[in-house]
């Protein structure tokens, strides 16, 4: 029985090769999209989930009624907390900082003679127990106790030594600090927020003097490991007030904790409430792949049930020799998912061989899990669905068939008299008519259709988004400004490197500061004259030492730049942007008093105002910034405008040759500030790719659809069209009347996609308070090319149609 069914089965799929063909292509693409999304998706949804204790795990973060009512939270926080957190809350079983991620220069050998930058972060002796990462080698309670330990990953370890074993070797970093390895690590995974490859004991910040014990001070990032049965939200109680208990002052933050695991996909705040974040980036592709797979079921049904009289008899003989309907139903599912399983193994060599570009343009490292079992169980019941959806309708439509009927060959002049009557309904008056009557095949293909102009649509305003972002004015000139860290010597030779840039004309401008221009490094509050005792306003904090006006191309409001030459109490003087000094209130800013308490001077005068200038998200307002004149005493790098008048292949080899004769021992490596800035738009612009291919398929598979129907619509009407032209139609007037249909479906495909697409994008740019207004233009052109393929694709089979020799399709008449 079962091998009949399948021969049937077969039979019945090798018998319409074409549409067979069709089928499993539209499948195929259909099915292979959606699993490149799920994938995608799978891991985004497992971010920070695969952690030993992921359920136990917490973010410190920090929460505050800032602007007078406006309640915002942020995730870094003062160097002491997780300590204080182990030591006075029975609930927390371990806790430990994490420090900024840094590229050190690593040397090995008595000689250094091998020399790498890796980037990595330093943590407490607890972090690696909390978080349970793989050891290859060593013990993770202990790696990090000693002050002279150092843990590597694998892929480090390799770098460094070879093939040799790591355990115990001797690393130097900055030529300075040596440290012996403790332990090695796996290599990290892709679904961690987490991306080192080293981890140096805390004590190295303490040595470097990159860390502090202020309690009013946000400079870390904390985590704490929750002891099993915890309460959450009583200890969150709890905590809630201890800044009160290290700062005197009543108007401080409130602590709570957060799950790492949501860290990924809900991290947006609004008002102190979590309100989502990427996560709603994922539920519009999960949406895009169940349309796609819809879209290629549909296809299935349209041309199924197109072809029905090809199988009206096979039906009614059937149901003559004693065949229940039920048994028709499971055999045309049978043959759907036989369909789906051929289509689905298409589909597995199509996504195979599109990871690698699909892994370029999402910027990540996804692998097809066919190792994994569960991979298996998925990927058969991803089969037997598409089966059961693609062939449901057809199965049903087709075994509906009454024998009678269909052996007397009613059927197939019911069929014809349906089509001319359709063939009716054409003129404008009518036009709700053709829709509302015509058969579910139609009202299939246009939901096709609306599905693949709604993410046309998308795609278009996400795109029109990111240009308006790319637009916006920056507040500064990133053309031609590099920065590079102030690595080795080029500290202790600082003005030797600036003086030499300068006097051969390399640069026109030269400045060290805390942070580059396209990065917050630095955050907390601030005191001044007539403050509202319950302002609680963040402040990004920038250093200089003088000249970041120029070197950057600020613009001036009032005052003037830092300049300790010329005005030596420029050591404690800033200068404020615009969104600063609104934040503050005052209406003369000049000669007015900031307090910053332990940053190296209790007062700083303000000496310049400058226009508000991009340091964050261009998708944000910009926030209150204060640049720090030199006594902050905090620089990590230096900015360097080029000389435009030379090129600039010139100013970086000469610039070169400064950096390696003055600090040989370092690499030399530079940022542009022009691409560093490019970096901000790369989500944005990775959703828009992503939306645009998917769309773009989406209408591929429509079209082998609407391809497939326009054939099956030319052979069943080609007498019809015979007739026609020996009445003297002329090709171009049936070319119109047979493309007119489905041009007609595609346009009320449009009518109804336009309004969910605009609901739709504008219920997602209110997450950018910097956001373009949905033009018309849009949508216009999103219908006017759906028209356009739609024609192209069915113009091909009706012109076909129309230029055929009428003799020949009515000689048997």
């Amino acid at each position: 029985m079962l091998i009949n069914f399948f021969k049937v089965a077969w039979r019945s799929l090798v018998r319409g090769k074409g549409f067979t063909l069709l089928n499993i292509g539209g499948l195929a693409v259909g099915m292979a999209s959606a699993m490149l999304i799920l994938i995608w998706v799978r891991n985004e949804v497992s971010y920070d989930r695969d952690y030993a204790n992921s359920d136990r795990l917490y973010q410190a973060w920090n929460r505050s009624d800032a602007n007078h009512g406006v309640i915002k939270c942020w995730n870094i926080t003062p160097a002491p907390l997780g300590e204080a957190l182990k030591e006075n809350y029975p609930e927390v079983e371990k806790a430990s900082r994490l420090g900024w991620d840094e590229s050190l220069l690593f040397t090995v050998g008595d000689k250094g003679d091998k020399r790498i930058n890796i980037t990595g972060a330093a943590a407490d002796t607890d972090f690696l127990p909390m978080f349970g990462f793989p050891v290859v080698e060593g013990d993770a309670q202990t790696a990090l106790r000693d002050p002279n330990s150092i843990v590597l990953t694998q892929k480090a370890a390799r770098s460094l030594f070879g093939k040799e074993d790591a355990m115990g070797k001797t690393v130097r970093i900055d030529y300075k600090y040596e440290f012996k390895v403790s332990a090695v690590i796996k290599d990290l995974p892709n679904n961690t927020q987490f991306d080192f490859e080293y981890l140096l004991p805390w004590k190295y910040l303490v040595w470097t003097n990159q860390t502090d014990s202020n309690w009013d001070q946000n400079s870390t990032h904390s985590y704490v490991l929750l002891k099993p049965h915890a309460d959450i939200a009583t200890l969150n109680a709890k905590i809630k007030g201890i800044y009160r208990q290290h700062i005197k002052d009543i108007n401080v933050n409130e602590l709570f904790l957060y799950p790492v695991s949501r860290l990924r996909l809900y991290s947006n705040f609004e008002n102190g409430i979590p309100t989502g974040g990427k996560i709603e980036t994922v539920r519009v592709f999960i949406l895009i792949a169940v349309f796609i797979l819809l879209i290629a079921c549909i296809n299935f049904m349209n041309m199924s049930t197109a072809r029905s009289e090809k199988r009206a008899k096979e039906v009614g003989i059937r149901k003559v020799s004693g065949a229940l309907r039920g048994s028709l139903i499971g055999q045309f599912l049978g043959e759907s998912i036989l369909l789906a399983a051929i289509a689905g193994a298409v589909a597995l060599l199509l996504v195979q061989l599109s990871l690698p570009s699909f892994n370029l343009l999402t910027k990540k490292e996804l692998i097809v899990g066919y190792g994994d079992p569960v991979f298996w169980f998925a990927f058969a019941a991803f089969v037997l669905f598409t089966g059961i959806v693609a062939g449901s309708y057809p199965a049903f439509f087709l075994s509906a068939f009454r024998p009678v009927s269909v052996l007397k060959g009613q059927f197939k002049k019911a069929h014809a008299l349906e089509l001319r009557r359709g063939l009716l309904r054409h003129v404008p008056s009518s036009f709700g008519t053709f829709v509302a009557l015509g058969s579910p095949r139609k009202v299939l293909v246009i939901a096709q259709f609306t599905f693949a102009i709604i993410l046309v649509i998308c795609t278009l305003i996400i795109g029109q988004q990111v240009r308006y972002a790319q637009a916006r004015e920056t507040g500064y000139d990133k053309d031609n400004v590099v920065w590079t860290y102030l690595a080795g010597d080029v500290k202790t030779k600082y003005d030797l490197i600036r003086n030499e840039l300068l006097e051969k004309g390399i640069a026109l401008s030269v400045t060290k500061s805390s942070g580059p221009l396209t990065a917050t490094w630095d955050n907390g509050g601030a005191d001044w004259e007539g403050k509202d005792p319950n302002d609680r306003t963040t402040f990004n904090f920038f250093n200089e030492d003088g000249g970041i006006v120029k070197t950057a191309g600020l613009q001036l409001v009032l005052g003037r730049d830092i300049d300790t030459k010329s005005y030596p109490t420029d050591s404690t003087a800033v200068v404020l942007n615009e969104a600063a000094v609104k934040a503050m209130g005052f209406k003369d800013p000049i000669g007015k008093i900031i307090d910053r308490g332990h940053w190296g001077a209790a007062d700083w005068h303000i000496i310049g105002v400058v226009k508000d200038f991009i340091l964050e998200s261009p998708y944000e307002r910009v926030k209150p910034i204060v640049i720090q004149g030199p006594k902050a005493n905090w620089f990590n790098l230096m900015h360097i405008k080029l000389n435009s008048a030379r090129p600039t292949e010139r100013n970086l080899a000469d610039m070169e040759a400064i950096f390696k004769t003055d600090n040989p021992r370092y690499p030399f490596d530079y940022h542009f500030i022009d691409q560093e800035y490019a970096k901000k738009f790369d989500d944005e612009q990775v959703t828009q790719t992503l939306t645009a291919l998917f769309a773009g398929l989406t209408i591929f598979i429509s079209c082998l659809g609407l391809f497939g129907l326009a054939a099956y619509m030319a052979e069943n009407r080609i007498k019809e069209i015979g007739v026609r032209k020996v009445l003297g139609a002329s090709a171009l007037s049936i070319t119109a009347l047979l493309s007119g249909d489905f041009v007609r479906l595609v346009v009320a495909a449009i009518l109804v996609a336009s309004p969910v697409a605009w609901w739709s994008m504008s219920k997602w740019l209110e997450g950018y308070p910097y956001h373009t207004a949905i033009s018309w233009q849009v949508f216009i052109l999103a219908g006017a090319g759906a028209v356009l393929i739609a024609l192209v694709t069915v113009s091909f089979q009706a012109i076909r149609a129309a230029l055929g020799n009428p003799v020949k399709s009515l000689r048997a008449e």
